[in-house]
């Protein structure tokens, strides 16, 4: 088992690695305000949990539809690494208005810089991924990526825990360091990346014309679907570190359930994902769902520390099991020369998805309290399961 992983981490393209580690610095840039920023909006801005919602759900939904236009750019185009330089640089140059933010409206502006920085981004660097790793790889390269990637997502929080403990919680100075990593992303991106040449077209067509969307069949369409009720099971994770916060876990410290999450799912993301290349697909997101909903109904339960340690646990065991898998089963539905664009859309739709769900957590929570948000997730991972249930073309998602 092992000399068959390694041979298999051999195979995989070395621009897959860079990738990876680009994505990696940029989450630690992220996740040192992230991790923290729901509670500075709360008890230093005075903002309430309905509007950690609202700001969650605009952000994320923002680079969610930032990356139809981008995805389908880098189609047009043929370049994809352009627009990931630029939409890199987005981010990192808007971490300093965090850390000057006198007011929950600057910090809303500087968090749709950042999503719209990761928006531009996002379609072309999945669709790089798709390009550059050999199919029968796919999986097992989108599994890489998202271990890699995680590794900042836990990073990033323990540094914020740490200097939080130094600075004597002085949040905007955590906020001012975490522009340090996001430069160094984009550096390695524009020095350490060759992008692979693509076969392109005499003629350029826009390809979100309706001829070309006739190319995304049913497959395809199906996958956008699950994937968006997936995000309405899986609302802003800004709902975990309120959850934390809950069981008078000292401030400093709520990170660290960030940093458990983010473990769990770097762990588990590459072997996931080396399964998805031998496996159903639809068994394996019928799994994630199932744990999914144990994440939920643990979390439901009680705010002692020990319980929300593993609820968050298994939502980083649901992370592992299914975004590197989403990711594959786009690429494995789409033609080559329409791959940032069906990124572009699968996440469009997800955005949605995504404004709506931390949009509803948020007033669920104000008004109903933090177990009827958590059962309101498990109630929407019911209905993905249905779906999958039923859905005649399932099947047809893995090519």
């Amino acid at each position: 088992m092992t000399t068959r992983s390694s041979s298999t981490l051999r195979q995989i393209p070395a621009g897959i690695w860079v990738l990876g580690f680009v994505s990696m610095l940029m989450d630690i840039s992220s996740e040192m305000i992230h991790s923290l920023l729901p509670m500075f909006m709360v008890s230093t801005l005075g903002a309430s949990a309905s509007a950690v919602g609202l700001i969650e759900g605009l952000a994320e939904s923002t680079a969610l539809i930032v990356k139809v236009f981008s995805g389908a750019l880098s189609d047009y185009l043929g370049k994809r690494k352009r627009l990931a330089v630029f939409g890199y640089a987005l981010g990192a140059l808007s971490k300093p208005l965090f850390a000057l933010a006198p007011t929950i409206g600057i910090v809303l502006t500087a968090r749709l810089l950042d999503r719209v920085g990761k928006g531009v981004r996002g379609a072309p660097r999945d669709a790089l991924v798709a390009d550059i790793a050999p199919p029968h790889l796919r999986g097992a390269a989108f599994g890489l990526s998202q271990s890699i990637d995680t590794v900042g997502a836990f990073l990033g929080p323990l540094l914020a825990v740490g200097l939080m403990l130094l600075w004597a919680n002085d949040f905007r100075a955590v906020f001012g360091v975490a522009v340090v990593p996001g430069l160094m992303a984009v550096a390695l991106l524009l020095f350490g990346l060759r992008e692979p040449k693509h076969h392109q077209a005499e003629k350029r067509t826009n390809p979100i014309r309706r001829e070309n969307l006739k190319r995304l069949g049913p497959p395809y369409w199906w996958v956008v679907g699950i994937g968006a009720v997936f995000t309405l099971a899986r609302f802003s994770e800004a709902f975990l570190v309120l959850r934390a916060q809950q069981g008078g876990i000292a401030v400093a410290l709520v990170p660290l359930v960030m940093v458990a999450m983010n473990l769990i799912y770097a762990l588990s993301a590459y072997p996931f994902g080396k399964l998805s290349d031998r496996m159903s697909h639809t068994k394996l997101l019928a799994l994630g769902l199932a744990v999914l909903i144990a994440a939920d109904v643990v979390l439901a339960t009680s705010d002692q520390w020990w319980v929300v340690l593993a609820g968050v646990a298994l939502w980083g065991v649901h992370m592992g099991i299914t975004q590197g898998l989403l990711a594959t089963m786009v690429a494995d539905t789409t033609p080559a020369d329409l791959r940032g664009t069906a990124y572009g859309f699968f996440n469009l739709v997800s955005g949605a998805a995504m404004l709506v769900a931390s949009v509803v957590a948020g007033l669920l929570w104000d008004r109903l309290g933090a177990s009827v948000t958590f059962y309101a997730g498990a109630t929407f991972c019911l209905l993905a399961l249905a779906g999958l249930a039923w859905q005649p073309v399932a099947r047809a998602a893995k090519a």
